[in-house]
């Protein structure tokens, strides 16, 4: 079958920036694709790169989209290489959109996700967290993910022991490190978490520290793993289903964090998830809707555990999602 390929760049700003180990975020840029079949049925994708989290650069992605013909097939879909894998995600939802739509408008981009998905809330770095959750909480979250590494850390365990003390009971609290801590940084947050979860006076449950070392120092923090009761998550690590492949093969068998907007092809994706039933959390890389909706349909076939999916940042965004779109189409 035929599709007609119509894209558009976008950017985004930020109404807060975004503040990691990597540094700060305050733009948003990725591209918008529609595929209309021979029938009239559209089908909308998205390339959302993170050229520091392994992905292809955006004007890669760009490069790509300009040389394929205003007409393409599902061959050259499912030839996208494998060092484009944003693209890989982006053109295959697309595919999948058009397979299954029923209309030509925006409609089922803004249709509510599954009511079994429940999300984690993202809190900003530093002493801002404090407050930050009351407002997430209000709105019905109840597992939270905290970015560290960014001040020293003698800073923000101190903040961490007013944020335990301070979140209502039953909440579950996520550590993001962005691979930004050293072995002996890595060891005293894991000590501290371990000590947290063990004490029953506290109401909240560290349910585990995400990446806390650098991509490049693996066995390390397998190591870390077998030593400390609290979970490690793989992020960084784990960014593209090649390096899912990989990392799995080399013995890890803890949380992998799959981000679907650049982790590359769904449908390989799929065999990968339901062959080996890993323990993944599926998380954002602050997509718009039509990215999010086709990744929150894959969380929800895939996840094995009923963790909290990590796609609570909307309120990163100033303007409305389904607005937006409608402008820049």
């Amino acid at each position: 079958m035929h599709y007609k390929f119509e894209f558009r760049p976008y950017q985004r700003k930020f109404g807060r920036a975004v503040v990691t180990s990597h540094g700060i975020w305050e733009i948003r840029e990725g591209i918008i694709l529609c595929l209309t079949d021979e029938s009239g049925k559209v089908g909308w994708g998205e390339i959302a790169p993170i050229t520091w989290f392994g992905s292809e650069t955006l004007e890669q992605a760009l490069n790509f989209c300009r040389q394929l013909l205003p007409e393409i097939r599902e061959e050259t879909i499912f030839s996208i290489p494998d060092d484009l894998p944003a693209c890989q995600f982006g053109f295959e939802s697309a595919l999948q959109g058009a397979r299954e739509s029923r209309s030509e408008d925006f409609e089922f981009l803004i249709s509510p996700p599954p009511a079994s998905v429940t999300y984690s809330g993202l809190l900003p770095a530093g002493e801002t967290a404090l407050e930050a959750w009351q407002r997430l909480w209000q709105q019905g979250y109840s597992t939270f993910k905290w970015k560290i590494a960014v001040y020293p850390t003698s800073v923000e365990l101190k903040i961490l022991e007013s944020l335990v003390q301070s979140l209502p009971a039953s909440t579950k609290l996520r550590l993001d490190a962005n691979g930004g801590l050293n072995f002996e940084e890595a060891n005293l947050w894991l000590t501290t978490c371990d000590k947290v979860n063990a004490n029953s006076e506290l109401p909240v449950e560290i349910e585990f520290i995400e990446q806390p070392l650098a991509v490049d120092q693996f066995s390390a923090m397998l190591e870390l793993s077998r030593r400390y009761q609290s979970a490690i998550a793989l992020d960084e690590s784990t960014a593209t289903l090649k390096q899912l492949e990989y990392y799995y093969n080399q013995g890890w068998r803890g949380i992998f964090v799959i981000k679907p907007g650049i982790v590359g092809s769904p449908s390989r994706l799929c065999q990968f998830c339901q062959h080996h039933k890993i323990d993944a959390v599926f998380s954002s890389v602050f997509e718009t809707i039509v990215g999010r909706k086709a990744a929150l349909q894959l969380a929800t076939e895939l996840s094995q555990y009923n963790r909290a999916v990590g796609f609570g940042i909307n309120h990163y965004f100033a303007e409305d999602d389904a607005v937006w779109l409608e402008n820049l189409w």
